[in-house]
């Protein structure tokens, strides 16, 4: 039976974990879901009472429930650092507030299972997603995934939704040769992927914008650009093509 990882980076999410992890392990919990599965809570840092939380979490369910507290903020070094160490054969990830509705999970954990790919995301703007998020969201959205597939002629749709899954073979690969440990994460990680010549799968997601997110839009685009131009220019994916040729 496949195995599976369900990483919940966050940071002071003392209030959203109670409510986030019962319902997840429920869901996981049900015959629609048929792998075997576990949770890491990725505590990057939190200052308030995450720890105590994720720690009793982590005690009342057992092996269902882990919980990591890593000591630098940023949401893509939470998850180098756990799906590196994971065993299992597939690595995924959720954002806490579950905007990404649990229903395209099945079918995300699929396609690398059953279909043989070797990422799965999550995406907005394919062709049966269903979105509720402002209009000024909706056009930074489609307008940053049409900057990336004019820059790198990449194929998959939507860079930045927080519902992603990584064979443990590709994931091996390809995290070490990342760069950035924030929000630029995962756009790095599919152009990566795509580059060296992983298959990308698209799922049509349902998502509900939270209006009490922690991104900050304005330092977001900027850190999203400066990651894009250091990816265009260096092209890091051409050494690691070559080395692996080598091997």
């Amino acid at each position: 039976m496949t195995t599976v990882d369900i990483v919940i980076p966050v940071y002071n999410e003392e209030r959203a974990l109670p409510a986030t992890i019962p319902r997840l392990r429920a869901f996981l919990s049900e015959p629609a879901f048929p792998y075997s599965w576990r949770i890491v809570i990725a505590d990057n840092a939190s200052v308030d009472d995450t720890p105590n939380v994720g720690r009793k979490l982590a005690d009342e369910y057992g092996d269902d429930v882990e919980y990591v507290r890593i000591e630098k903020k940023g949401r893509g070094r939470a998850l180098k650092q756990t799906w590196l160490a994971s065993p299992m054969d597939v690595v995924s990830y959720m954002d806490v507030d579950l905007s990404t509705g649990l229903e395209a999970f099945p079918a995300l954990i699929a396609a690398i299972a059953e279909e043989k790919y070797d990422v799965a995301i999550g995406s907005r703007l394919a062709p049966g997603a269903r979105v509720k998020r402002s209009l000024k969201r909706r056009v930074l959205t489609t307008g940053y995934n049409l900057l990336i597939k004019a820059m790198f002629l990449t194929r998959f749709s939507d860079a930045q939704c927080g519902f992603k899954a990584v064979s443990r073979r590709a994931a091996q690969r390809v995290l070490p040769l990342i760069e950035d440990n924030n929000w630029f994460f995962d756009t790095e990680l599919l152009i990566l992927a795509e580059k060296l010549g992983y298959r990308v799968k698209d799922v049509p997601v349902s998502w509900d914008e939270d209006p009490d997110t922690r991104v900050h839009i304005g330092s977001t685009i900027a850190e999203d650009l400066r990651g894009l131009l250091r990816l265009r220019l260096g092209r890091p994916w051409r050494g690691a093509a070559a080395r692996a040729e080598v091997d």
